[in-house]
């Protein structure tokens, strides 16, 4: 096949090709492209050519600036084809559509999550913290025989999405959805989980006190970080020193590369049961 760069050979100075961007996101029919300054008046002509490449695209946004703010936003601008930030998706099983300005969501984590609904036993209370559109819930439900999951979204339009998405795709019987912060909404709920999801990688380690208050003895959570493949075992540490902190016991019981954020540097889970 054709590669972006090998289609703008004759369009493009030398230059101008070791520029144009190798790696992409296609989510539902809108790529996302990251184009640097230097391109900023070619844009339009790579993003058109983008399009006859990828018949499955319909749209070509580029990002302007990383995600910002406490609800993880990104910012975006459409370059060519239907104008649109909203996609539809399919994965595992469901469809989920995502306003991907406003709602933190990365395509690149769907073997991850099939990864988690895959160990869930049958009749399992799940709860997701930073559910986001739903996407950990959605696949849980359909994927695995879970009798219940809780997800709490702090972002408003995110938690919209969210209820939206179980509608479409009939799987209010299994879902709740909560809107709020974590903190202040997971204590209220007065539930204990078999199993607690903590994808927000940055952050994760100021919640395990809020995690802690909805589990209980077997409890198993997923913890999300940031780190190089030499800071891993920092990572189990800190988790550990957090345990005790909050006079808990824990046995580590995984540690999985869940994809790649940055050269180098891994989205990293460690899967621990509390004992």
């Amino acid at each position: 096949m054709v590669t972006l760069k090998q289609a703008l050979e004759q369009k493009l100075s030398k230059k101008e090709l070791e520029l144009v961007p190798s790696s992409f996101d296609i989510i539902g029919g809108v790529a996302i492209l990251e184009i640097p300054d230097e391109l900023r008046k070619k844009e339009k002509l790579i993003a058109e050519e983008f399009l006859k490449l990828f018949r499955q695209a319909k749209t070509v946004v580029k990002k302007s600036g990383i995600h910002y703010g406490k609800y993880r936003r990104q910012k975006l601008t459409v370059i060519a084809g239907e104008k649109t930030k909203i996609a539809e998706c399919k994965e595992a099983g469901i469809v989920m559509k995502v306003d991907l300005e406003n709602c933190y969501f990365s395509s690149r984590l769907g073997s991850e999550r099939l990864r988690i609904a895959q160990q869930i036993k049958p009749g399992e209370k799940v709860l997701v913290m930073f559910s986001g559109v739903a996407p950990y819930p959605l696949v849980i439900a359909r994927n695995s025989k879970a009798d219940v999951i809780y997800g709490v979204e702090l972002n408003p339009v995110a938690h919209k999405f969210a209820e939206k998405n179980v509608v479409l795709n009939k799987l209010g019987h299994k879902i709740i959805l909560f809107k709020g912060d974590v903190t202040k909404v997971v204590p209220k709920l007065k539930e204990k989980f078999d199993r607690i999801l903590m994808p927000m990688p940055k952050t994760a380690l100021t919640f395990l006190q809020t995690a802690f208050k909805a589990a209980k003895k077997g409890t198993i959570i997923h913890f999300y970080s940031f780190g190089r493949e030499d800071e891993f075992k920092d990572i189990v540490e800190k988790i550990k020193n957090e345990c005790k902190k909050h006079k808990k016991r824990c046995k580590i019981l995984n540690v999985a590369k869940a994809g790649q954020y940055a050269p180098y540097v891994f989205r990293v889970c460690v899967d621990f049961r509390l004992l």
